[in-house]
């Protein structure tokens, strides 16, 4: 059996690294307010040195408690420390709060974060499952269970989320979703399950060769018998897609007779639906001056996505070229339309 592997110097620090959906969970904090240990219990405790003038949190419930002769137990207090920490790993006093749960529950709090998100997410309640998964990552940025499902629970809220009429929720909970896929198949290069998932996201972007190479890692790795027989599917009808990816990318590349000969043959398949297959046609036949084709597969790639501004602004170029500056306009006022 391989050895699984990590290397800490992969992963970016979750405290440091720039954190593009922690906003979205900043809501939670009206929920908490702050108080401190009262300077002899931190004495009697021995954590003066880490804790004095550190502010708690506490749901405002807790406050009575808190202060009362019951007190609050060292799991509630673990508990309120870890979902500020999730929410906002940068928050001024999250090196002391990790430095009070590693002095009482040492690497077992992280494994205790990971059980609780899991737990959430079964719930239902993705946002708190993600929050205590990023917790977990504040405290050991390269543990595999706290990398693999805070991937899937942003996976989870931006398809969730898919509904909503902000799509750059759905942005930014995909690209850090991906990103820690990646990063998990870097760190933890063993673990099957990830190269799953990540295939599926680069086939949600159009990326069918990377999608192709990441599902081929997988069935090295895997051995459920179920899932390899889906992604040994899954390959089989990424054959086509390939080759109009490797045509797309010859005509991205400038080889432009070399795209056309590539996708001009699929203009007569299933795949003549697919709009990026007339746009990248229609650049090439631009480029080696043979107007009338880029003209009808750039219309082509309009009436199948009607709203793709780059195909406007092809068409306005060809028209302008020509001396059509009637039609030019009339594809310079479409494109204003869709931006505003």
């Amino acid at each position: 059996m391989k050895k699984e592997t990590t290397s800490k110097n992969t992963v970016p620090n979750f405290i440091t690294r720039t954190d593009h959906v922690g906003h979205y969970f900043e809501e939670y904090l009206k929920d908490f307010v702050f108080d401190e240990f009262s300077e002899a219990h931190l004495k009697r405790e021995g954590i003066l040195d880490i804790m004095k003038g550190v502010p708690i949190p506490l749901r405002h419930q807790d406050v009575v408690d808190f202060h009362g002769k019951k007190g609050l137990s060292l799991v509630h207090i673990a508990e309120n420390m870890a979902w500020i920490m999730g929410i906002n790993p940068q928050f001024q006093y999250v090196p002391q709060y990790v430095a009070y749960l590693k002095k009482y529950f040492n690497h077992k709090i992280v494994d205790a974060l990971v059980k609780e998100g899991r737990d959430h997410a079964e719930e239902g309640k993705m946002d708190s499952a993600v929050i205590h998964f990023r917790a977990a990552l504040v405290i050991s940025p390269d543990n595999l269970h706290a990398m693999y499902s805070y991937a899937r629970g942003c996976r989870e809220l931006y398809e969730e989320g898919s509904d909503r009429e902000d799509s750059e929720y759905v942005g930014r909970f995909k690209a850090e979703s991906i990103e820690y896929f990646e990063l998990t198949t870097i760190v933890h290069p063993d673990f099957a399950q990830s190269y799953y998932f990540l295939g599926y996201a680069y086939l949600n972007m159009g990326l069918y060769i990377k999608a192709s190479l990441t599902w081929k890692q997988f069935l090295e790795r895997s051995k459920n018998k179920d899932d390899k027989k889906e992604i040994h599917e899954r390959l089989e009808q990424l054959t086509q897609p390939i080759e109009i990816e490797k045509g797309c990318n010859h005509v991205l590349a400038g080889r432009f007779a070399d795209g056309i000969k590539v996708l001009k043959p699929f203009t007569e398949t299933q795949y003549e639906t697919w709009w990026p297959l007339h746009y990248y046609l229609g650049v090439g036949f631009s480029h080696i001056n043979q107007e009338q084709e880029a003209i009808a597969s750039l219309k082509r790639a309009l009436e199948l996505n009607p709203s793709h501004i780059e195909s406007m602004k092809e068409l306005a170029d060809i028209y302008e070229q020509q001396g059509e500056e009637s039609l030019a306009e009339k594809y310079r006022k479409k494109i204003q339309v869709v931006i505003n």
